[in-house]
């Protein structure tokens, strides 16, 4: 008895973030039929890296520009239309923020505090890599604040 294994397909997607008076800030921008709060990402153009596909899904998506961290923050899994993609997430620590982007009319964006981001966002997989970036950034920033008193 064979079992059909079914195709997983590729994407890849940042979390823009800032700190913002030593708050952490994330970036969400809806879907295009802004139902849902999501994180800019995409398919994976062939011949194309992972980050530097979540760059230019970020600058797609959101018109932002940064420096993409290449080590890989986690993945998650969502289906639509049936078939399933691999999200592999990446963390953008923004440096412009442009309001002329390629889908400015198509979606809306916020920043928010993570927390609020955690609670907004759908999957719960999306949920748990971002309480983990929290975690990590919020003793960076706890640490840097105290330090540069």
């Amino acid at each position: 008895m064979s079992r059909k294994v079914s195709k997983v397909f590729k994407q890849s997607g940042v979390i823009p973030y800032r700190v913002n008076n030593g708050k952490i800030e994330i970036l969400l921008i809806t879907s295009r039929n802004f139902q849902h709060w999501v994180i800019p990402k995409g398919d994976i153009p062939n011949g194309m890296s992972p980050p530097d596909s979540a760059a230019k899904e970020a600058w797609e998506e959101a018109g932002v520009i940064g420096q993409v961290d290449t080590n890989e923050l986690g993945s998650y899994k969502y289906r639509k239309g049936g078939k399933t993609y691999r999200v592999s997430m990446y963390l953008l620590p923004v440096e412009m923020l442009s309001e002329d982007y390629p889908e400015a009319s198509k979606r809306k964006r916020q920043w928010v505090e993570a927390a609020t981001a955690i609670r907004w966002v759908k999957f719960n997989s999306l949920k748990r890599i971002l309480k983990g970036f929290f975690q990590v950034k919020s003793h960076f920033c706890a640490f840097r604040d105290a330090n540069s008193v």
